[in-house]
């Protein structure tokens, strides 16, 4: 197999970071202040509850679709005007799509995820929302997910990609 230029953002974000001059502690208050502002929109669209959750994974109620569907139109949509204007990032770099080929590795992740997901009635998204509305055992979600990825990182050369 030929050598491969490795497009993941993970590395490219890592090669980037290095580089970058260090700022302030307080430069990262912005951060967050947007997290705070999310989680009061995902508590008040109610889509931190585990039972408009469990709704969806039962086919009981169309709100969860509703959220999920609106951001997947705004996130395409954004795409394309990112696309068609050429909008570069703050810092004026360019911003590359770059296709991905599908493999049953995403399936698989897939499934799991899904079943966690349905499972626990929570996504990493609004892990830390559901804690500020004083669900604490959330915190053992968030144990099992830093543990999943810690397990990801150690497999990820042996898993199907």
């Amino acid at each position: 197999m030929p050598d491969l230029i490795n497009t993941d953002f993970e590395v490219r974000s890592l090669e980037r970071t290095e580089t970058a001059t260090p700022r302030p502690w307080w430069h990262l208050l912005k951060y967050a202040v947007a997290g705070m502002l999310l989680g009061i929109v995902f508590v008040k669209a109610e889509i931190v509850s585990w039972f408009r959750i469990q709704e969806m994974f039962r086919l009981q109620s169309f709100h969860m679709y509703g959220v999920i569907g609106s951001a997947v139109v705004v996130a395409a949509i954004s795409v394309w005007i990112i696309k068609k204007f050429r909008i570069k990032t703050i810092s004026g770099e360019k911003i590359d799509f770059t296709p991905k080929q599908y493999n049953k590795g995403q399936v698989i992740g897939g499934l799991i995820f899904g079943a966690g997901w349905a499972l626990t009635g929570a996504c990493p998204g609004p892990l830390f929302a559901q804690i500020g509305t004083g669900a604490f055992v959330v915190i053992v979600m968030i144990l099992s997910a830093i543990a999943g990825t810690w397990v990801y990182g150690l497999l990820r050369e042996k898993l199907p990609h």
